[in-house]
């Protein structure tokens, strides 16, 4: 088995998503970009649609498709790929539209993406699997990692038995609730390895239990060469392990790693000044935490839960919380704690706790969830007594009666939005709502930072973008900078 290890570069995507909350500008993403382009990563997270195009039409006054245009156009030298297939779990957003999106990234250039099920069910994911690879696009297949009763050794290795029977392009064993010990790895892993056959397993684990960084080492050493790494200050923490790290520390044990370690820290340097600037956090190495293995909430929830609590008045209760999660994820059968399952759980717990009451109050989506609409093992495993108490009331029996409404065609769509919209407006529409449309269509163009620009430089920079005024001064100390349109 060859010495060399590749690494997918996971830091514009899964880093900033989770140290940064997808805060990245275009403008900041496309330099950093063409140097990691040049940096030997063997591929990078580029694009999850899904969220960003939320997040940037309503949060940073940006156009999604900016992003998918200029950065792929960018990337000569690295495979990009797209996080996430047309099903994306939360969305309600029709199929035909799921996959007019799956369809625009595809022509952007984009033929890789990494999808999963979130009970790690591949004959549910195979119509999906399949229908990508029509359109153009092959899939790195998740395993998901979860601890708990029923998910041993035995499970992890049948289930990568069933993933690797869709001939996937590679499987990657997906560890998001930072979960994974040295000890676990050596358990699952050479039987994973085993099953998978011919096709390669990647590694895609946190850092939440501060284990992560050692663990890519047991993992080198059990035969596994493709591992997803971040760079700081959007690495380590709830994020990925540090590229640089795991840089340093697979090539003192020989293995022979190739990339460019200056490409690698002037990217570094390059988003450490972007979090000073714009007091954004830097990621640290986290301690052990033993409770995660109870709840398994993942980290961006976390924060979202404490900051929903502390509008409710209720800030000193996530403590009660997570220990209702660790209840309620043994009654409903261990669902593993990702989208949209944690969401559910993380939710419904906190109505538990709040109300006082458990169970008196439940979600649509948890009477979904125990009807089995979210997949066939939330019936199977969910404790009976507790199913029962959830159902006995109007609204699931309402929910339960009502048919799904068929799905429309892009055709139907067009028709009921106007007709007039073009395929992009189209998504922005679906994805977001009526009023993201005027934002999108008036979105400012991308203001590039340059790597080793200065501030000022950069300030002047967009300045002389803003069209809306006649002029524009800043003073900085001694300097005083006055802009204006002829």
């Amino acid at each position: 088995m060859t010495d060399r290890i590749e690494i997918i570069d996971t830091t514009l995507r899964d880093g900033q998503q989770c140290i940064w909350a997808m805060n990245m500008r275009t403008g900041w993403m496309l330099p950093a970009l063409e140097e990691l382009d040049g940096a030997g990563f063997e591929a990078m997270e580029f694009y999850v649609p899904v969220v960003q195009i939320k997040k940037m039409i309503r949060d940073l006054n940006e156009d999604p498709f900016q992003w998918l245009r200029l950065g792929t156009a960018r990337a000569t030298q690295t495979p990009l790929r797209l996080h996430g297939g047309y099903r994306s779990g939360l969305g309600r957003v029709p199929e035909c539209i799921s996959r007019l999106l799956l369809k625009t990234v595809v022509d952007a250039g984009i033929t890789t993406g990494r999808i999963s099920d979130p009970w790690n069910d591949f004959a549910n994911l195979k119509d999906e699997h399949d229908e990508m690879r029509k359109m153009g696009m092959e899939s790195v297949v998740n395993i998901i990692y979860t601890v708990s009763p029923r998910h041993t050794a035995a499970y992890f290795i049948e289930r990568t038995r069933d993933a690797a029977a869709l001939r996937p392009y590679r499987l990657c064993l997906k560890d998001v609730g930072g979960l994974l010990t040295p000890e676990s790895l050596r358990e699952i892993l050479p039987g994973m390895i085993a099953a998978a056959g011919d096709i390669p397993i990647e590694l895609h684990l946190h850092c939440n239990n501060g284990l992560a960084t050692y663990n890519v080492q047991e993992a080198a050493a059990l035969g596994l060469r493709h591992i997803h790494t971040s760079l700081p200050p959007v690495a380590d923490g709830l994020s990925l392990p540090s590229t640089l790290d795991v840089f340093h520390n697979l090539r003192a044990r020989g293995y022979d790693v190739p990339l460019d370690e200056p490409r690698m820290r002037r990217v570094s340097e390059h988003l450490f000044g972007l979090a000073q600037r714009e007091g954004l956090p830097v990621s640290r190495p986290l301690a052990y935490d033993e409770t995660i293995y109870t709840h398994q909430i993942p980290g961006g929830m976390t924060s979202s839960l404490e900051f929903q609590l502390e509008k409710v008045g209720m800030g000193g209760r996530m403590g009660l919380i997570k220990e209702e999660v660790a209840q309620m994820r043994a009654e409903f059968g261990y669902p593993i704690m990702i989208t949209p399952m944690a969401q559910y759980i993380g939710t419904q717990a906190a109505v538990n706790v709040i109300t006082g009451a458990r169970y008196k109050q439940v979600t649509d989506e948890i009477i979904e969830y125990t009807l089995g609409l979210w997949g066939r093992e939330a019936v199977e495993h969910m404790d009976p007594n507790v199913r029962d108490r959830i159902l006995d009331r109007p609204r699931a029996r309402e929910i339960a009666a009502r048919a799904a409404p068929p799905e429309p065609s892009l055709a139907e769509l067009r028709r009921a939005l106007g007709g007039t919209l073009t395929d992009e407006e189209l998504i922005v529409r679906s994805y977001v709502d009526e009023a993201a449309l005027a934002r999108f269509r008036n979105t400012p163009p991308v203001v590039e930072e340059p790597i080793g620009r200065s501030p000022l430089v950069s300030l002047i920079a967009g300045l002389a973008n803003l069209s809306a005024h006649e002029s524009v001064s800043v003073r900085k100390g001694d300097v005083s900078v006055a802009l204006s349109r002829s």
